[in-house]
């Protein structure tokens, strides 16, 4: 394969003519899989909720020699068989586990999972501290963002609606809402852990899967008011156009704001030992990825739909159709160089003459004679 002929030569020079919209169902299909797969993980597995949600009881120790392993064999014998052991900082391991009976029970249970970690770690008792966490403050947590997300849904309905129309916020909460269900479903189907840091998370990844949505959005009501509105182009074949201009910049855009995170999994957690940062991170970035699927295969879609259901667009739709007409999608490169953009790029005809392009803005219409070129002025013989 040759270097110009290549996926990221055409993606750099705007060669691309993918169409979008004519495999919609093909992208509908394997979001509805992974959505089903998702809703049936958590009726049957339920979500991984952490400490802040449940209650429970956190012990931490600072014992750089310690390992998650040692931490896990030395509590096992006092009945924490199944709690939740991290290592903080590379140098502080905390234990979290739900300990449950009367509050004599509970105090005794503490009081050994303690020592024993003293133990394990081989320094006095005293260096291990206890913290009880009640289920209260996660469910406070849940409201306030349940609260924010509903106002967050209202807000964008009434900016898109205002600012486009309502076909188009319509189109954008739908893909927020396909990111919603994605990122449960991979939790639950992980097993990742729910705390504070991912709901937080949850709502700012939000904010970016709205904003690359918005820009796909912008370039369709540009390009509409030039392209779908002389006649020659399906409202499909317009978004497709927008999608393929903005395809490098959407991909640019996600590119760079995943690699951060990556740096913060990657380097905080793993490297660093800064396990703190990866609850934040793994839903940032689950939901980046979503947010710039959906905003390319879902949204965009979901609008042409909508819109070829009217009928102006339906009847421009069967008229292309009936002629025979169809054409692939026009490339950026193309379109820049006077395949379509220009706005107002019609000659009085009704969808007649070339699809789209310089040649439908130049050519005389049938029966008429071009005009006499003018003559050089010149000395007469």
């Amino acid at each position: 394969m040759s270097e110009k002929s290549s996926l990221w030569h055409r993606l750099y020079h705007g060669e691309t003519a993918f169409n979008f919209v004519g495999r919609m169902r093909s992208w509908f299909l394997l979001s509805g899989v992974i959505i089903v797969i998702g809703l049936v993980s958590l009726l049957t597995r339920g979500l991984n909720f952490g400490i802040d949600f449940e209650g429970g009881s956190a012990w931490e120790v600072k014992a750089p020699a310690l390992s998650v392993g040692a931490a896990r064999d030395a509590v096992r014998p006092v009945g924490l068989s199944n709690a939740k052991i991290q290592q903080l900082g590379g140098d502080t391991i905390r234990v979290q586990s739900d300990v449950s009976g009367s509050d004599e029970a509970r105090n005794r249970k503490r009081e050994a999972v303690s020592a024993a970690l003293a133990k394990a770690a081989k320094v006095d008792v005293s260096q291990v501290s206890v913290n009880e966490v009640g289920p209260s403050w996660g469910g406070e947590v849940t409201t306030k963002a349940e609260r924010a997300l509903v106002f967050f849904f209202l807000a964008i309905t009434l900016y898109i609606t205002l600012r486009f129309e309502w076909k188009m916020a319509l189109a954008a909460l739908a893909a927020v809402v396909h990111d919603i269900a994605v990122t449960i479903g991979i939790y639950s189907l992980s097993g990742f852990e729910v705390t504070p840091a991912t709901v937080i998370a949850f709502l700012t990844i939000l904010g970016y899967s709205l904003y690359d949505t918005i820009v796909v959005f912008d370039k369709v009501e540009e390009n509409t008011k030039g392209l779908a509105a002389s006649g020659r182009m399906t409202y499909g074949d317009t978004v497709n156009l927008s999608m393929n201009q903005v395809l490098m910049r959407s991909l640019n855009t996600s590119l760079v704001a995943i690699l951060p995170i990556l740096s913060v999994l990657v380097v905080g957690s793993f490297v660093l030992g800064a396990t703190t940062l990866e609850d934040f991170g793994l839903a940032l970035l689950i939901g980046l990825l979503t947010g710039a699927y959906s905003s390319i295969f879902i949204a965009s879609p979901i609008l042409a739909v909508l819109k070829e259901r009217e009928p102006r667009y339906a009847s421009i739709k069967q008229r292309i159709l009936a002629r025979g007409a169809g054409a692939p999608p026009l490339t950026p490169a193309a379109a820049a160089a006077g395949g379509g953009v220009t706005v107002g790029a019609t000659d009085g005809r009704d969808g007649e003459g070339p699809r789209v392009g310089v040649a439908a803005r130049t050519a005389p219409r049938p029966g008429t004679r071009p005009p006499p070129r003018p003559r050089k002025k010149g000395k007469k013989r």
